[in-house]
C-alpha cells in the first residue's frame, strides 16, 4: 500500500537523499535528477558533496554538447541538486539512498542516524552489492521500510537496478523502489535478499569454471580467452575480465559468496587468483595480471599459433551424436577430404569424437578407437570464428597437425580460421563454461530468488552476456545442458556440476526453463 506521505514515483515532488558522493553515489543522483526528483547530496568529507553538485552540472554540459540532452532539461535537473550540510537535511526525504564504503558496521550505524532524522514513512535503502539487506536493518525500529536498491557502475549506462526485500522488509517498499528505478529509466528486478542477489549471483559460473579449467591445465590463458569470446559470444574472456576489474575486487568477491553459500562448490573459488592477489598482479589497473599491459593500458598482443596446412588424406567421425556430427561433416565435405562411411575407422584415418559433458579419452576407450589418431572437436556453438581441437594424452603430433589443418581450413576464408587446441577435458571449454552458468541461473529460479525472465534480463543487461542464462539454455536444449551437467559431474566427482532441480525436471518434459510452476 502506498505511504500517505509518499509520492508517487514518478511525481516530480519525490525528494531523495543520496549519502555518499563517490561514482555510485553521483551516476544515481544524476539519473534521479533527470527524471524529475528532487536530489539532496550527502557526504562525510568535507566539500565532497558541493564538489558531486559541480561535477555533474558539468556531466549535464556535455551531455547537452553532444547532443544527448536537451539544454532546458539540463539546466532544470541542475536546479534539483542540493549539497546538503549535514544529515539533518535529509528530515524531509522520501527515499535515502546509502552509497557509502561497502562495510555493514558503517552502513548499520549509518542508518540507525538516518532513521532519527527522517519521516517515519521515509524509505532507507542500500546500494549494497555484497551484504545482507536483512543484516543492514537489524536493530532498527523499523526494519521494514529498508530494502536494497543496487545500481550498477556506470549507472547511467547500466540499464539496470535490483529492488532486494529483506527478511522483514514491506513488500510495499519494494514495489516503490521498482516502480523508481523504473521511472529513472532503468530496467528494475525483484530479488531475494541472498548473497549476490541476481547479477553477481549469476555471474558466478563464467570467472570461477575459467579459473578451474586453467588450473586443471586445459587450455592457456589466451586460448581460454579466445574461445569463449569466439565460440560463445562473450565480450571478454574470463582472465581479460578479471584483469578489467581487478582482482583486488573480483576475488575477495568470489571468496564472499562461496562462504556466504556455506562453501557451495558450484562458487568454489581457485588458488591461482588468491597467489596472484598476494603478488600484486592485480591486473590492467598496476600493469600485469593474467596479461602485461601497456603505459598506455592496452594489453600486450599474444600472437596466435601459426596454422599447418596439412590435412589427412581421410577421416572417420562417430556417430554416438548424429546431431553434432552432422554439424562437422559439412565442414569436412567443404575442405575435400573423404570421409570414411563403415563402422569402423581405416588404419590410417584421423578419427574425430564429439563429446558431451565427456573427456576425449572416454569417448576413445567407448568406441574402440586408436587414441594416438583420435581428437574431439567442440561442436555445441558457433564454428565461424574459431574451431577448438582437444587431444587425448596419446594424440600424436602428426594427427593433432593434421586436424588443425582440416578445421583451420574447412568451409573457410582464404586466410583460414583460428584453431585453439585444448587438452583432454570433461566437457571440452565452452559446453562446460556455458552449461555452468544455466545451472546456476537454473538454481536461482529454484530458490526463487527472482522470476526467471528477471533473471535473464538482469543477467544480459548487468553482465553484457550474449543471451540470458535461461534463454541459452532453451536455446541449446535444457536435455542438452542436462547432459553435459551429469557427465561432468560423473567423469570428475565433483558436486559442483550437480543439475538443479529446476533444469532437471524441464529437461525431462520436455518444458522451457522460463516455465513457472502453478
Amino acid at each position: 500500500m502506498q505511504h500517505r506521505n509518499r509520492p508517487e514515483p514518478s511525481s516530480n515532488d519525490v525528494i531523495v537523499g543520496l549519502v555518499g558522493c563517490g561514482v555510485m553515489g553521483r551516476g544515481i543522483a544524476q539519473i534521479a535528477a533527470l527524471a524529475g526528483a528532487q536530489v539532496r547530496l550527502s557526504d562525510s568529507r568535507q566539500g565532497a558533496a558541493e564538489a558531486a553538485c559541480a561535477e555533474l552540472l558539468a556531466t549535464f554540459g556535455k551531455l547537452v554538447d553532444k547532443g544527448k540532452l536537451d539544454a532546458g532539461a539540463a539546466a532544470a535537473a541542475g536546479e534539483r541538486l542540493h549539497a546538503c550540510g549535514g544529515l539533518q537535511d535529509m528530515a524531509s526525504c522520501h527515499v535515502v539512498v546509502e552509497a557509502i564504503v561497502e562495510d555493514l558496521d558503517a552502513k548499520k550505524s549509518l542508518f540507525k542516524t538516518l532513521e532519527g532524522i527522517v519521516d517515519a514513512g521515509a524509505i532507507l535503502a542500500t546500494n549494497t552489492s555484497s551484504l545482507s539487506v536483512t543484516a543492514i536493518a537489524a536493530g532498527l525500529a523499523h526494519p521494514e521500510r529498508v530494502a536494497g536498491f543496487h545500481f550498477f557502475n556506470p549507472v547511467p549506462l547500466m540499464k539496470i537496478v535490483e529492488a532486494i526485500g529483506g527478511f522483514l522488509t514491506d513488500p510495499a517498499v519494494v514495489d516503490y523502489l521498482l516502480a523508481l528505478g523504473r521511472h529513472w529509466g532503468h530496467t528494475a528486478v525483484r530479488a531475494k535478499d541472498t548473497p549476490g542477489f541476481i547479477v553477481n549471483h549469476a555471474g558466478r559460473g563464467y570467472g570461477t569454471e575459467g579459473l578451474r579449467l586453467l588450473a586443471e591445465g586445459v587450455a592457456s590463458v589466451p586460448a581460454l580467452d579466445n574461445i569463449l569470446r569466439d565460440t560463445a559470444g562473450f565480450r571478454l574472456g574470463p582472465c581479460e575480465l578479471l584483469d578489467l576489474t581487478g582482482l583486488d575486487v573480483s576475488h575477495p568477491v568470489m571468496e564472499s559468496i562461496y562462504h556466504q553459500y556455506y562453501e557451495e562448490p558450484r562458487f568454489r573459488p581457485q588458488v591461482q587468483t588468491r597467489q596472484m592477489l598476494v603478488a600484486g598482479a592485480l591486473g590492467k589497473k598496476v600493469g600485469h595480471g593474467f596479461y602485461r599491459y601497456g603505459a598506455d593500458g592496452r594489453k600486450e598482443a599474444i600472437a596466435e599459433p601459426a596454422q599447418p596446412t596439412s590435412q589427412p588424406a581421410s577421416v572417420w567421425l562417430s556417430q554416438e551424436r548424429p546431431e553434432l556430427a552432422e554439424r562437422l561433416a559439412s565442414l569436412i565435405a567443404a575442405a575435400g577430404v573423404a570421409m570414411e562411411s563403415g563402422a569402423r575407422p581405416s588404419d590410417s584415418a584421423l578419427c574425430i569424437v564429439t563429446p558431451l559433458g565427456e573427456d576425449a579419452t572416454t569417448c576413445c576407450v567407448r568406441e574402440q578407437l586408436d587414441a594416438r589418431r583420435t581428437v574431439a572437436v567442440e561442436t555445441l556453438l558457433d564454428l565461424s570464428r574459431r574451431r577448438v581441437v582437444m587431444t587425448t594424452p596419446a594424440t600424436t603430433e602428426e594427427f593433432l597437425t593434421q586436424a588443425c589443418g582440416l578445421f583451420g581450413a574447412a568451409g573457410a576464408p582464404a586466410a583460414g580460421i583460428p584453431v585453439s587446441v585444448i587438452r583432454d577435458s570433461a566437457g571440452l571449454v565452452t559446453q562446460r563454461v556455458v552449461a555452468h552458468i544455466v545451472n546456476i541461473a537454473c538454481e536461482i529460479a529454484q530458490q526463487g530468488i527472482a522470476d526467471p525472465l528477471d533473471i535473464d534480463r538482469a543477467v544480459t543487461l548487468g553482465l553484457g552476456y550474449p543471451l540470458g542464462p535461461l534463454a541459452w539454455g532453451d536455446q541449446l536444449g535444457a536435455k542438452t545442458v542436462f547432459t553435459i551437467l551429469k557427465n561432468l559431474e560423473q567423469q570428475t566427482g565433483d558436486s559442483r556440476y550437480r543439475p538443479s532441480p529446476w533444469l532437471q525436471r524441464r529437461a525431462l518434459l520436455g518444458l522451457s526453463l522460463h516455465h513457472k510452476e502453478i
